[in-house]
């Protein structure tokens, strides 16, 4: 194996292909990447045996077939530091892959591509497209809601529902929901998948801020979506998805449409005398007023009031602030609408001009 390659054209997929490298493996072989020649086509392939990412690359030059496993934190970090610009070439020598550059020469260990694990070809139960920006939305709007690492498995991941003509995902940790949907082009019946944490990070990491499409593929036990030059893969969770819908409130008959800025700096200002187990602060409506209150173990107490639209009858309840600050981050919008009952139940909350996501949070006893 043999080929020349531009630093940044090998640049940027290594660094694509690292995320999904733990540097710190079991199998040796997991903490490489895969190098593969096929007439005039570099292919890299990075997994940690549940996620799997792979990119390709055109050669301009002529190059000689053949495939082998490099280590790819050391690959990354010699191709950065080489100078803008300069032509690498790579050659399989015996039990060594040489690296030239200018000056600069490199002898990498390799391990044999055999023994590199290969993922099982898909055969997808649901196919669809969307747009790269509209997806990674969907994943900003709803990812701070995973689980982390809950003993309920099918927590730790976020929910893709493919429904008629509509892409639902969703996350939740138990106290808290996240929800975002949009139309698609999807004729099959109903399929959930669960993604795990990782793949989720991994595919906000790499998803770009453009119109170009994305190809989504699943069955019930993988993962495909494929972008650019870059296919991404990864298992499933195995479990089933609680009913979420049946935890969102419908009824909340006291609604409330607050700035959001307003409402998001007096929740920082009275958080820092919340207490620090349970980030518990109070808010309580009253005619024309909110108040926003905590206290700590230390008999610290604040105190924030915002003049509000309100007319219907007291209420006080009891929320993680920041479970109420993570929602007004992942919002884009000028204004927010909360969409109360009682003080037992469910809190809703919305942007005033994103109809398509919603958020669950439950209350707390103060």
């Amino acid at each position: 194996m043999q080929f020349k390659i531009v630093r940044e054209n090998l640049l940027t997929p290594l660094q694509a292909v690292i995320g999904v490298i733990e540097r710190r493996q079991t199998l040796p072989i997991l903490a490489n990447v895969l190098l593969m020649i096929t007439e005039q086509e570099l292919t890299l392939t990075g997994t940690d045996l549940e996620v799997e990412l792979v990119s390709k690359i055109q050669l301009t030059e002529q190059a000689q077939p053949g495939q082998i496993t490099v280590p790819a934190k050391k690959l990354l970090d010699i191709t950065r530091s080489l100078p803008e610009g300069s032509v690498i070439e790579l050659k399989l020598d015996a039990n060594r892959l040489q690296i030239k550059s200018g000056r600069s020469r490199f002898n990498l260990a390799v391990l044999p591509a055999a023994d590199f694990p290969n993922s099982e070809p898909l055969v997808a139960d649901v196919s669809f497209s969307l747009q790269s920006q509209q997806l990674k939305s969907l994943i900003e709007y709803t990812h701070f809601c995973i689980a982390q690492q809950d003993v309920r498995y099918y927590l730790n991941g976020i929910l893709f529902e493919a429904t008629d003509n509509r892409l639902n995902i969703v996350a939740t940790d138990g106290h808290r929901l996240a929800m975002s949907f949009l139309e698609a082009s999807i004729s099959q019946e109903v399929k959930q998948i669960i993604l795990p944490r990782k793949a989720v990070s991994e595919l906000l990491r790499l998803l770009a801020d453009s119109d170009d499409d994305v190809q989504l593929a699943f069955n019930a036990s993988q993962f495909h979506c494929i972008f650019n030059q870059t296919a991404f893969k990864s298992r499933l969770i195995d479990g089933r998805f609680p009913n979420y819908n049946k935890v969102i409130p419908r009824q909340g008959d006291k609604q409330l449409l607050l700035d959001k800025q307003q409402l998001k700096q007096g929740l920082l200002r009275v958080a820092v005398l919340a207490n620090e187990k349970n980030r518990g602060v109070r808010l309580q409506l009253r005619t024309n007023l909110l108040q926003i209150m905590a206290n700590n173990a230390e008999q610290e107490q604040a105190e924030e009031e915002i003049a509000v639209d309100y007319s219907a009858t007291d209420l006080d309840v009891g929320l993680n602030v920041n479970y109420l600050l993570d929602v007004l981050n992942a919002l884009k919008s000028n204004q927010v609408k909360l969409s109360l009952s009682d003080s037992y139940a469910s809190i809703l909350i919305q942007g005033s001009d994103e109809p398509n996501s919603l958020y669950v949070i439950m209350p707390m006893r103060l």
